[in-house]
């Protein structure tokens, strides 16, 4: 038996500790400003939390050994992990190429390695996923022979491999997403994702066995924005799965770049984080003020006394870079969530 002395009244008649009570009003307190920090307005889906995987995560997982292939004119890179489950063709966006998704290695001397490519293929090996990718012939990606010739590439790399009774699914980036989306109308795709790209659908005419779409796009870019969202409804007006994800900017940190470029070390990193607010290209707290193209970090760099280990590191410092601005640059932060959109339409 509880004595009454030591109660106070309920506002429904009955008796409660003010204790509980109290208990249960900090927990939502606490919660309260753990969602107002997480969500502070600016950053909305923020990845913070994401960017704390590093380079070299996959490392004990998978390593990136590719097989290179002249083909049509054009580069055909590609890597089958043991006992695969999905096969996943990448399209690059302008002034890419497919040798950008791998490290350099002897299998592949010319590769690039670049950061966000080199971690949604890891992404990719770790998940049983065959992985191909291929070089537009121009800078950018064509949308008439070329996608024919991709077609014919990929149908004919998939029989070889005797892989394809398996799903395929494919992502493709800037104009690398235009061209997925219009890929989808030849090949069956059992998944999409058009990642900053609002896709070519006001030039096709869409079907009801158009593969689900995911559109992972930069809201920063407020027009583009403008015509996806136009785009998600003309999907849902035909039947289509259709979902997207918001990739919004986030604050550099001293380390940030060292666990994003392999190579760079923790050392230059903070020189470089440095140096960016020296410039005052980030501001107070770490956030970009401009896109990584537009900040002449190579002027700055010849000024300062930093010394890359490699010069050609300056075009993945500037990915990073242009990923944290976010307004345009292909993202593996939310890889996971891509990886179970694709698993999800696999049966």
């Amino acid at each position: 038996m509880f004595r009454r002395g030591n109660k106070s009244r309920s506002g429904s008649g009955g008796w409660c500790s003010p204790v509980p009570v109290l208990f249960v009003f900090l927990i939502v307190v606490l919660l309260g400003f753990t969602l107002l920090f997480q969500y502070d307005g600016r950053k909305g889906d923020s990845p913070i939390g994401l960017v704390k995987q590093k380079w070299n995560g996959f490392e004990s997982l998978v390593q990136l050994s590719p097989t290179v292939e002249a083909v049509n004119g054009t580069d055909l890179v590609w890597q089958i992990p043991e006992s695969p489950k999905a096969v996943l063709f990448l399209a690059h966006g302008c002034s890419g190429r497919a040798l950008n998704f791998w490290d350099r290695s002897q299998t592949c001397p010319d590769c690039v390695g670049l950061p966000e490519e080199r971690l949604i293929v890891l992404e990719a090996l770790s998940r049983k996923f065959a992985v191909i990718a291929i070089s537009s012939v121009g800078r950018c990606w064509s949308f008439g022979e070329e996608r024919m010739i991709v077609k014919g590439i990929i149908k004919r790399w998939v029989a070889k491999r005797r892989l394809d009774n398996l799903p395929l699914v494919a992502l493709g980036a800037s104009s690398g997403g235009h061209f997925v989306s219009l890929l989808a109308t030849d090949l069956r795709f059992s998944s999409i994702v058009v990642m900053i790209a609002e896709g070519l659908y006001d030039q096709m005419d869409i079907s009801k066995d158009y593969p689900p779409t995911l559109f992972v796009h930069m809201p920063k870019d407020e027009a583009r924005k403008q015509r996806i969202d136009s785009n998600i409804r003309i999907l849902k007006d035909e039947g289509i799965d259709v979902a997207e994800i918001k990739c919004m900017e986030f604050p550099l940190s001293p380390n940030f770049l060292a666990d994003r470029v392999p190579g760079l070390g923790e050392s230059i990193s903070t020189k470089l984080f440095d140096l960016l607010q020296e410039k005052s290209f980030i501001d107070k707290n770490g956030y970009m003020r401009a896109d990584g193209r537009a900040i002449h970090l190579k002027a700055a760099l010849r000024k300062s006394k930093i010394v890359l280990p490699d010069k050609g590191l300056i075009h993945h410092i500037q990915e990073e870079l242009n990923l944290a601005y976010a307004y345009h640059e292909m993202t593996s932060l939310q890889s996971e969530k891509i990886f179970k959109w694709f698993e999800s339409h696999m049966s």
